[in-house]
């Protein structure tokens, strides 16, 4: 047997992440000592997907892996978010782990950006859907047996019909033909809730429903607004 590099895995709780965990923890060349995830500070909850503290935890403990989570401040900048991030790092480089894992599949900057930065620390990082059709991914994912439920979609390009919704064949049948099946543009976001990776199912309620609009600039420097329907999910 060859050498077990020690790993972290950056971890959203949703289908993509639970999807790339499945297949390197089947891999014995890594050991993932750490899930590890951003929250946002003030809402205490996973950044995009807006899914409780609580329930990544309890994700966690049924994966039987920790997590170490990054705290960012609602307000940081892009310079503030990358100076959180290499402590973070750098932290758990001082464990000793030298590798990470992404679920990213095919958007060519963010590879780019993470790949550029890790390198900086001296971190390699691995993409173990990379370019894979995501029709078949996101089939490979329910045929596994797991279990996930949409907790956040992009206003602009799904409505809310969609949130709070189970992926399963009625859900992939009902997504326009523009949206991607595994939402990889960030047309949708997940928590996983059960699985062949989980000892037991992570049970919750429907909690509330929220639209939770935005502005920005576009690139000619204009106010732009946008918006997410988020769905809650509360722990029981």
């Amino acid at each position: 047997m060859g050498r077990v590099i020690p790993a972290y895995f950056n971890w959203s709780g949703g289908k993509d992440s639970t999807l790339a965990l499945y297949r390197i923890l089947q891999n014995p060349s890594f050991d993932i000592r750490y899930l590890l995830t951003t929250l946002n500070q003030e809402a205490d909850r996973i950044s995009m997907h807006g899914v409780r503290r609580e329930m990544l935890l309890r994700q966690a403990e049924s994966i039987g892996i920790p997590t170490k989570t990054i705290e960012l401040p609602s307000s940081s900048d892009m310079q503030a978010y990358e100076s959180v991030m290499n402590t973070a790092i750098q932290e758990l480089k001082s464990e000793g782990i030298v590798d990470c894992i992404f679920g990213d599949i095919f958007l060519e900057d963010l590879r780019t950006y993470r790949e550029q930065k890790l390198e900086e620390v001296g971190i390699s990082a691995h993409f173990p859907l990379w370019k894979e059709d995501t029709s078949n991914l996101v089939h490979e994912f329910i045929d596994s047996g797991f279990k996930t439920i949409v907790v956040c979609v992009d206003s602009s390009k799904l409505g809310k019909e969609f949130v709070g919704r189970v992926i399963d064949a009625r859900f992939l049948a009902d997504l326009p033909e523009t949206v991607d099946p595994c939402g990889e543009n960030g047309e949708f976001h997940t928590f996983v809730f059960d699985g062949p990776l989980f000892s037991k199912p992570i049970e919750f309620e429907l909690g509330e429903q929220v639209l939770k609009t935005y502005e920005s600039k576009n690139k000619d420097g204009e106010a732009i607004s946008y918006g997410f329907w988020f769905q809650d999910l509360i722990p029981v």
